[in-house]
């Protein structure tokens, strides 16, 4: 990768933001060897992290929740990492990290991000006072090179290095380089489980988020956020039909307003993209075939007479999160609707297909996504996916972030 070497070899903010000299002795990419959490992949749907982090990194969080000067925050793949003080400039590679840094009150704070096209921030104009810098986005809307790290100058870089090996191309050493000269990273990807590349520790979205915020120092709003999200799922519960009365989905994605293949998502990949589905009961219609989830190896697509003989009750299709329901409806299943075989499946003829939701979504996503999948399965419950009805309180969202609870 052609660089300017006296530009790479400035002093940066970096000084103020370090590694555990055991991580960097060990290598930076240690999940998969000594430095790695000894842990299983954790269950989805859980507000905290169950596993038992090791008591220096334990002591050294509970002295950054007291705002005591330098501190430690363990995840994998990279362990432990010491900060001096906040980070106050952040770059994330996905919606999801960029979405919990703006609920822990930090959303001014992004300096770019790796996926632009994949950040939905429309669903904070519903929320009074949060918003995000779009210009700044637009700016940056893809930042995946190891010059625009060091453009950036971020304070740390909220993204799994594992993914900037195996996506795109970036060597070990090109991802310690810049942790070293620029700013740490921190991130571990969690939108889906079926990467054989990634062979270290899951998190869910919670557990995640809990991280994220004891590096930004926030657990107060982080607790606040959790306490909400166990609150909305237990109403959402206790009003679901029993479970042999509940639809199953087929999750896919298709970009195209006429679409004529179709690539399977998987439900039991416990991925935090399909969170909402499994928080609310349904099972997925590919269960007892062979059929797996898309991945960086699978890229295998059903045609619509295969997907006939599954025959699903909903169909999800990710892709069209710009459209609103309405849009979709008029464009998507009205083409479905015309095609000689799509016709013919259950859900086109009862109009239940659907936009299948975000892959990367953090807390306040979540929320506005188990909303939607609440009213698209169970529309005699909680009203149609086009309607207005609000089953979480905006305005208690809305103060979490601002820091009034």
């Amino acid at each position: 990768m052609a660089r300017d070497d006296e530009r790479f070899e400035r002093p940066t903010r970096r000084r103020y933001l370090t590694y555990g000299g055991a991580v960097m002795s060990a290598g930076l990419l240690a999940g998969c060897t000594a430095g790695s959490e000894s842990v299983p992949a954790a269950t989805d749907g859980g507000a905290t992290a169950t596993a038992t982090e090791s008591s220096t990194a334990t002591e050294a969080e509970e002295s950054a929740a007291a705002g005591e000067g330098s501190y430690t925050v363990s995840m994998e793949p990279v362990g432990e990492v010491r900060f001096e003080s906040v980070p106050e400039r952040w770059v994330a590679y996905d919606g999801g990290y960029a979405d919990m840094a703006v609920a822990l009150g930090h959303g001014g704070g992004i300096a770019g991000i790796g996926g632009a096209d994949r950040y939905y921030t429309d669903v904070y104009d519903e929320l009074p006072g949060v918003s995000v810098d779009r210009e700044t986005i637009e700016g940056h809307p893809e930042v995946r090179t190891k010059e625009e790290f060091y453009e950036l100058d971020a304070d740390v870089h909220l993204y799994d290095p594992y993914m900037l090996v195996n996506w795109f191309d970036w060597s070990e050493d090109d991802v310690e380089e810049v942790a070293t000269n620029v700013a740490p990273f921190f991130g571990n990807l969690i939108f889906r489980r079926s990467d054989e590349w990634h062979d270290y520790r899951y998190y869910t979205l919670y557990e995640a988020f809990e991280k994220v915020a004891r590096l930004f120092r926030e657990e107060a709003r982080y607790e606040a956020f959790a306490a909400l999200h166990e609150e909305f799922l237990s109403n959402l519960r206790s009003q679901l039909p029993p479970a042999s009365e509940r639809p199953n989905v087929f999750l896919t994605y298709e970009g195209t307003d006429e679409p004529e293949t179709f690539s399977p998502y998987r439900l039991h990949d416990k991925g935090t993209s399909k969170k909402q589905w499994r928080d609310l009961g349904v099972t997925d219609a590919l269960d007892g075939t062979d059929i797996e989830n898309l991945s960086t190896t699978n890229r295998g697509e059903l045609d619509y007479e295969t997907l006939l003989e599954v025959d699903p009750d909903v169909i999800l299709i990710r892709g069209h999160e710009r459209d609103s329901a309405t849009e979709f409806r008029d464009t998507v299943l009205a083409y479905m609707r015309d095609h000689a075989v799509g016709g013919e499946l259950t859900a086109v003829r009862e109009g239940r297909v659907y936009r299948g939701g975000y892959l990367n979504q953090g807390p306040i996503h979540n929320l506005f996504l188990t909303e939607r999948a609440a009213k698209q399965l169970y529309p005699d419950v909680f009203g149609e996916v086009t309607g207005d009805a609000e089953l979480f309180d905006r305005q208690r969202v809305a103060d979490i972030v601002a820091g009034e609870f």
